[in-house]
């Protein structure tokens, strides 16, 4: 197994005054040779956004992108639907943008600010009919034990949204002391762990709120919460 620790004061950050981004990998202005994507994993921002502000209308294509709002209220509005889509903490967002689709994303509180993770997995299959698709999961189902959020289109998992990878993005609120292994659903794939926040410890790398590991040629790992901590896995191919 190969490990390597993120630290979230390495992420490339972005000061727009609307928009605070931190940038696990390049992104926008912000370049690092070095951080250009972690296998089909492209895109990993944690923004906050100010209220009653966000991105106006804006192209996508052939990319899965996936947004999980973590407090106030994202309403996203595409041109596959005219009506504003609230996504609400709870809730995990995705939008296969295939042959093209343009859409808008804005805080929808007038006073609340928006915090959110956006992540873009570089398809497995192009130019397909753009979708979109959002559900809520409920906080108790991932104490101590994982809640899977998004699978593949050919993974037999009924109750998580779909998307064109061989990728799995899951969550657990762990409670301090406890240890929990993740079985990957191919030993090939690649796991990013981002600690949303706590400390937790792999393979003696310890990561403490928004530090990330990044664990690959191994089929399973264990994860120890030195901290009661909200645990984000997401596992792609290794491109």
């Amino acid at each position: 197994m190969k490990t390597l620790l993120h630290k979230a004061e390495d992420r490339g950050f972005a000061n727009h005054g609307w928009l605070q981004a931190n940038h696990s990998f390049s992104f926008a202005s912000y370049f690092n040779a070095e951080k250009m994507q972690f296998g089909a994993l492209r895109v990993l921002n944690d923004d906050i956004i100010a209220p009653k502000m966000g991105f106006g209308t804006h192209p996508h294509d052939n990319m899965e992108i996936i947004t999980i709002p973590l407090s106030g209220e994202l309403k996203h509005r595409d041109n596959m639907h005219h009506d504003w889509q609230t996504v609400k903490p709870g809730e995990v967002q995705i939008m296969s943008a295939g042959t093209g689709v343009q859409h808008s994303e804005i805080n929808g509180s007038a006073d609340t600010y928006l915090s959110l993770f956006q992540i873009w997995i570089i398809p497995n299959k192009l130019n397909v009919s753009p979708r979109y698709d959002q559900k809520h999961f409920n906080e108790g189902d991932r104490k101590n034990k994982l809640q899977t959020l998004v699978t593949s289109m050919d993974s037999e998992h009924t109750e998580s949204l779909k998307i064109y990878q061989n990728a799995k993005i899951s969550r657990i609120d762990l409670d301090k002391n406890n240890e929990f292994e993740y079985k990957n659903i191919s030993s090939t794939n690649g796991v990013y762990v981002m600690n949303i926040n706590g400390e937790i410890i792999i393979d003696k790398l310890i990561a403490k709120t928004r530090d990330a590991i990044a664990v690959t040629d191994s089929g399973s790992f264990i994860v120890k919460a030195n901290e009661d901590s909200q645990i984000l896995f997401l596992e792609v191919p290794m491109l």
